[in-house]
């Protein structure tokens, strides 16, 4: 298992490796998934901004398609080290691959990480449970 740190240290390298020309906004992500596994995500833009893919989405979609089955803890950092939550897009990516408990850490810069948990950022997430049984409709 990463610690905080060391996943946050793998975003930082990450967003090094963003495509941000157009907002000049560079953000990393590190996942890592059940086998320990570490994952890395850059956000890549798009002219047509819609097309803009974040870096959170990135690391996870990477790590599914790499054969992880759930994340078990996400680090997201910007070259400003600013905290940088995920947006409401990639936490509904994340409450797809991961249990509310799983820690997300936000690096906050000069060494200070805020710890925040997959639940604590949606709290009232709509997920699988949301909707009916297959075998209901």
């Amino acid at each position: 298992m990463k610690t905080p740190r060391e996943l946050l240290a793998a975003a930082r390298q990450a967003a090094g490796r963003a495509h941000a020309p157009y907002s000049r906004f560079k953000v990393g992500a590190a996942v890592t998934d059940e086998r320990g596994r570490v994952f890395t995500g850059a956000n890549i833009e798009n002219a047509s901004y819609g097309l803009t893919v974040c870096a959170e989405r990135v690391a996870v979609f990477t790590a599914i398609a790499a054969g992880a089955r759930r994340i078990t803890a996400v680090g997201v950092t910007s070259r400003s080290l600013k905290p940088v939550a995920p947006c409401g897009a990639c936490r509904q990516v994340l409450i797809e691959f991961a249990a509310p408990s799983t820690p997300v850490y936000l690096d906050a810069g000069r060494g200070k990480v805020i710890h925040e948990s997959v639940g604590s950022l949606m709290p009232t997430a709509f997920g699988a449970d949301s909707l009916p049984a297959a075998h209901e409709t």
